[in-house]
């Protein structure tokens, strides 16, 4: 087996890995903003731009760990991250680096990756597609043809 054939074997489980670690930094947001935790920051008042903002870090984050309406999550994730980019970064400067957007820029993007490449296999949306169709006696391709 080539180094190439080992790699295309475990990536799907590397792509879940990535999903769980970049959603538990992003629930970590939404439980700061919202709960004071880890961080010791100010907590965001109810209906705020702030606390909506907590409020979606801190659902899509928890989806997404658990690999749970993974693409759905993701897509409101991508687009919270784009609208905090050009809300709150862009009007400081161009560059990212500069008006310190790039971690939302990267949450955006992966976010949006996620979008099209899924869950993985270690993840609930996995483990429902593999129950439903050992249970129902077809796969998803075959019901479809």
């Amino acid at each position: 087996m080539t180094m190439q054939e080992r790699l295309l074997r475990v990536a799907p489980y590397v792509l879940s890995l990535v999903r769980i670690m970049v959603a538990l930094l992003f629930l970590e947001h939404g439980l700061s903003k919202l709960l004071g935790f880890p961080a010791n920051g100010p907590t965001r008042e109810l209906f705020t731009l702030g606390w909506y903002s907590g409020t979606i870090e801190l659902v899509t984050g928890g989806l997404l760990t658990i690999g749970l309406a993974t693409r759905a999550a993701a897509f409101i994730a991508s687009g919270e991250m784009a609208f905090a980019y050009f809300l709150s970064h862009a009007p400081k400067g161009f560059f990212p680096m500069l008006n310190g957007g790039d971690a939302a820029i990267l949450y955006c993007f992966i976010f949006f990756y996620f979008v099209f490449a899924g869950g993985g296999p270690l993840s609930l949306d996995g483990a429902l597609t593999r129950r439903g169709a050992g249970e129902g006696g077809l796969s998803a391709g075959a019901r479809r043809a």
